[in-house]
Order: structure tokens, then C-alpha cells, then sequence
């Protein structure tokens, strides 16, 4: 199976975008892709549309709404687990109500549309705005800090405005001109002739690579990029309940852009750091006890871990072996949860130790004991019994 493709990467956008970049790129999307328009494709390339418009859909569908865009923002697929999967087995639905619905009624059928151009294909774009690059880094936490939630510093080396020049890649600000090639647009374009007349192409211009500014005395700190490397500490505020491997997003502290661009983000990747005794798994936690026979048969209290400090629990007389008990609400929190209710379980789980040597009195004792203790389960026994005869 392919590798799930970033939503942001799916629709051709990036982070931040407003959410009528959002339905544009959508639009674009099920103009170019819904199946309709492969009918009389080869089988191939109707498996390729119908691939990409199930793709495009369920990336809209997430950051179209804003809850599920910013769970996703934050912890990427891990927080919108599922939200976005949609039942197709009903079709495609028809094109035209999918614009329709998007955009109002101004919307004619196939044979209305007047050419790319009016759906953005087209057209006049002013200078691209730049985006620094992302910066991905990990942090450690125990399960402790998991589940208060807690604070760490991270440190990074990133790009950022040269100090000298203020960004500019220029030491004056008249040393930056506009860009002769694109005339200060970021773009240039292109007439080429195809079988259906003359088509206009538009493409970022080479020379000042979308900016529409050329730097003509470059800053000798920064060479003329306007940005310098520098190390960094930065303070992550973890979230309780985030599990190993989760991403958390922070807008803009990434790498700078240059001339003015849009910042990047730092990605902090969770490395959970495995507990001595406790086992996770999602908000529950496991942990296992050994008790004595005696304890076994006589009940008795223990003391277990717990996330919040040790936990006292009771144990009946003739516990078994293989009895878990469960304290509610002594997990860990949910990461999209509120309040107590969402906090897992501690399940404990006790095995009972049996001897393999005895000494002389403690076998005599043990003698003893034989015809008076003989097996005779109740019906929870029988049922822990026949449990854990399913595992062999």
C-alpha cells in the first residue's frame, strides 16, 4: 500500500493556508480529476482519477473543517485518525453538485465552463512569497510528564534575517531592484502552439525565482540570501496524553524565508521513554504483580506504581493466579479528551508465586494442608479457569 501522502501536499498548499485556498485547490482538484471527466480514459488512467479524487476528497474533507484541520496541524494523521475516510460506495457523486455545493449556483454544467482560466488556471499572479523550509526534531518524555502535560526546550540551529542587512540580502535598501526579467511579477510567460489554437503558460521566472527583486550589491555577512544560520533554544509545550511518534507543530519556528518570506515550522517529534514498570497502551497501563501463596489464599494488600504515586489495592482471600484487577481513571489522560473521564485505566494483573523447594517443616505444613484443601473452584474460578485454557 503507498504511503499515505500529507493533506497540505494532496491539494498542492501549504501550511497556514486560508480556507478559501483550501476550496480553490479542492476545485481544481475535482475539476481535473473527478471521474466523469475520465470516461473514455484507458483503465490505467481511470484507477489514477479515481485514486486522486478519493485522495483530494478526504484531504478536503479534514482541512475544510476547522477542529479536524487543527488536531491535524498539531499531530498530524495521528489526530484525525479516521476523520476523513468517507464511504464511496454510493459513487462519486455528480461534479456539478460537488461546485455547486462549494460554490453557490454559479456554476454551469461541463459545457458552461468558459476555459481554465476562470477556475485559476490562468490569469496574472503577483510575486511568490517564499517559505522557509521545515525543521523536524524529537524530544523525550517519560510517562510521568505524559500524563500532566509538561514543558521542554529544544535546540536548533535555523536560518534566520541577517542582522546586518535586516533580511534585505542587501546592505542598502536601493541595492534591491526589480527584477528586469518578470518586471517585478515573480512570473514570466508563455505562448505555445497545441492542436486547439494558442495556449498561454505561466511559470515562476528563473531569475529572481518568484520574488520579482534581484539583490545588485550583495551583504557580505549573508552573501545576498538575506538569512544567516544561528543555534537557538526553543520551549515546547508538550501536551498530556501525546504518544510515541505523535508530531507536534509549531507555526513559524522553523527556518526563515528570505526577503520577508513566510517561516517554516518546527515539527517535535514524541519519543516516549519506556517506564520501569508500568506498560502502556493507548491511555491504559498494565503492570504485573507476584504475590506468595499464602498471600494468595489468606488476601492481603499491595502496594502498586502508579502514574500518580502508589496505588493500594486489596486482594480477596483465594485470589488466583491470573486475576486482574482494574483501578478506573488511573491511566493516562486522552490527548483529544477532557476532563476525568477520558483518563485510562491501570489494570493489574497477579500471578502467584509457587515455591520449588521446600524445607522440612515448610513440607510438612504443606502435607498437612493437602486433604484439607482440595480443588473446588465457584463459577468465577471456572471461568478464569477456562479463560486461560484459551491460550493453550
Amino acid at each position: 500500500m503507498a504511503e499515505k501522502r500529507d493533506y497540505y501536499e494532496v491539494l498542492g498548499l501549504q501550511k497556514g493556508a486560508s480556507a478559501d485556498d483550501i476550496k480553490g485547490a479542492y476545485r481544481k482538484a475535482a475539476l481535473k480529476w473527478h471521474p466523469d471527466r475520465w470516461v473514455s480514459g484507458t483503465d490505467a488512467e481511470k484507477k489514477t482519477a479515481e485514486e486522486k479524487f478519493k485522495e483530494a476528497s478526504e484531504a478536503y474533507s479534514v482541512l475544510s473543517d476547522p477542529d479536524k484541520k487543527a488536531k491535524y496541524d498539531q499531530f498530524g494523521f495521528a489526530g484525525v485518525d479516521g476523520a476523513g475516510a468517507q464511504d464511496w460506495s454510493q459513487g462519486f457523486g455528480n461534479l456539478n453538485d460537488i461546485l455547486n455545493n462549494l460554490f453557490g449556483g454559479a456554476f454551469g454544467g461541463f459545457g458552461g465552463f468558459s476555459g481554465f482560466g476562470d477556475f485559476g488556471f490562468g490569469g496574472q499572479q503577483g510575486p511568490r512569497q517564499q517559505r522557509g523550509r521545515d525543521i523536524r526534531t524529537r524530544v523525550k518524555v517519560t510517562l510521568e510528564e505524559i500524563a500532566n502535560g509538561c514543558e521542554k526546550e529544544v535546540t536548533i540551529e535555523r536560518n534566520r534575517p541577517c542582522p546586518d542587512c535586516n533580511g534585505r540580502g542587501a546592505k542598502n535598501a536601493s541595492d534591491v531592484k526589480t527584477c528586469p526579467t518578470c518586471k517585478g511579477t515573480g512570473t514570466i510567460q508563455t505562448v505555445t502552439n497545441t492542436l486547439f489554437g494558442r495556449a498561454l503558460n505561466t511559470s515562476v521566472c528563473p531569475h529572481c525565482n518568484g520574488t520579482g527583486k534581484v539583490v545588485t550589491n550583495p551583504c557580505g555577512r549573508c552573501k545576498g540570501t538575506g538569512l544567516v544560520r544561528v543555534k537557538e533554544t526553543v520551549k515546547v509545550r508538550i501536551p498530556a496524553g501525546v504518544e510515541d511518534g505523535m508530531q507536534l507543530s509549531l507555526r513559524g519556528e522553523g527556518h526563515a524565508a528570505p526577503q520577508g518570506g513566510v517561516n517554516g515550522d518546527l515539527l517535535v517529534i514524541v519519543e516516549e521513554q519506556p517506564h520501569a514498570q508500568l506498560k502502556r497502551d493507548g491511555a491504559n497501563l498494565f503492570y504485573t504483580r507476584v504475590i506468595s501463596v499464602a498471600d494468595a489464599m489468606l488476601g492481603c494488600e499491595i502496594q502498586v506504581p502508579g502514574i500518580d504515586g502508589p496505588q493500594t489495592l486489596k486482594l480477596e482471600a483465594g485470589t488466583q493466579s491470573g486475576t486482574v484487577q482494574r483501578l478506573r481513571g488511573k491511566g493516562l489522560p486522552s490527548v483529544n479528551g477532557y476532563g476525568l473521564s477520558s483518563r485510562g485505566d491501570l489494570y493489574v494483573k497477579i500471578l502467584v508465586w509457587i515455591p520449588r523447594k521446600l524445607g522440612r517443616s515448610e513440607r510438612e505444613a504443606i502435607e498437612k494442608m493437602r486433604d484439607a484443601v482440595r480443588p473446588d473452584p465457584n463459577r468465577d474460578d471456572r471461568a478464569l479457569f477456562e479463560k486461560e485454557s484459551q491460550y493453550f
